[in-house]
């Protein structure tokens, strides 16, 4: 991925046929202290990042290869002997650029999150509140179109969308519309988190509690087990139960984020939970019933819920008892 911040340029359109790439960048390291190369022609494009006192990185594409590091520079510097490339010279802030430098290195910590369940405007906010540097990558509906949202310490500094052809541009025009676009087409979301030493990705403290209990877990497994029955005895619902789930748990994420399934932390797969999370017994399975009982009363299925449960309130009794819940 070439990427590079275009705001005005210090320099454009210079022809690489006329210059010593290694030279210019001496220069500009000293004339303006941190910024970036970006080379273009029909072929292949690539870009150097630098401050005053290193090259930082660099990034090369053109059909069939893709290059990085030290191999990019070196292809760039050597650029007239394969490409007639213009050059523009960009100045970026020493704040900013190592976030530019460091994009392809960026790790992808949520993939292929789909807007059946997630809102993309959701997302943008709680990427931010968790001072995310990275950046989040949006494919609407088939992948006609795309777009990319650029996030520093939780704060969106930068968008590159595919109606623009790929560029940096003003975000919150072009973020608007690729909310709605999701939207109306539906797509998939990428987030991916930039893991440069420097830098600094802030984090809130986790909460201290001790895992939920093996016959907690078991309890809840048995329950979302009658939930899914009574969900899939009407015929006429033909909505994915898992999605139903999910989506249900997505909005009740700000009081139960060790639900959310962007956390990736609560599973109910096969009949089965999976927690990797950590909260308390009472708050897992507060999260867990609430957010079933809505769901049913939402369907129209909390009578036939109550009454399909009606052994297992029995078996249970005292523990639902003991942590304040009932259906």
């Amino acid at each position: 991925m070439v990427i590079i911040p275009k705001g005005k340029p210090v320099i454009e359109n210079l022809n690489v046929y006329y210059l010593d790439v290694k030279k210019l960048l001496e220069h500009f390291q000293g004339e303006i202290g941190s910024g970036g190369v970006y080379f273009k022609s029909p072929a292949a494009e690539g870009a150097i990042f630098f401050d005053k006192d290193e090259l930082l990185n660099g990034f090369y594409k053109e059909k069939d290869l893709e290059l990085s590091g030290g191999d990019a520079i070196y292809r760039l510097m050597e650029a007239g002997d394969y490409f007639n490339f213009n050059v523009d010279i960009y100045r970026i802030s020493l704040d900013e650029v190592y976030f530019w430098a460091s994009i392809p290195t960026a790790e992808k910590i949520y993939k292929d999150l789909s807007t059946e369940f997630t809102d993309l405007e959701g997302l943008i906010k709680k990427m931010s509140s968790e001072k995310l540097t990275g950046y989040i990558d949006v494919s609407i509906g088939n992948g006609k179109e795309s777009g990319l949202i650029f996030i520093i310490n939780g704060k969106i500094m930068g968008g590159s969308f595919s109606w623009g052809h790929g560029e940096t541009s003003p975000t919150q025009k072009n973020q608007e519309l690729l909310i709605r676009k999701t939207k109306e087409s539906g797509g998939t979301f990428n987030v991916c988190r930039i893991p440069n030493t420097k830098i600094k990705l802030e984090k809130g403290p986790r909460e201290s509690f001790s895992k939920p209990s093996g016959d907690t877990l078991g309890m809840l497994e048995e329950f979302l087990m009658i939930f899914e029955k009574t969900v899939k005895s009407k015929k006429k619902m033909k909505t994915d139960f898992s999605k139903l789930l999910k989506q249900k748990f997505v909005e009740n994420a700000e009081k139960f984020s060790f639900l959310d399934p962007l956390a990736g932390e609560f599973e109910y797969t096969d009949h089965t939970i999976s927690f990797s999370g950590h909260t308390s017994d009472q708050k897992l399975v507060n999260g867990v019933i609430d957010s079933v009982r809505e769901l049913a009363q939402e369907l129209g299925l909390l009578p036939s819920l109550i009454d399909h449960s009606t052994s297992w309130l029995g078996k249970y009794s005292q523990q639902l008892q003991r942590y304040g819940v009932h259906l």
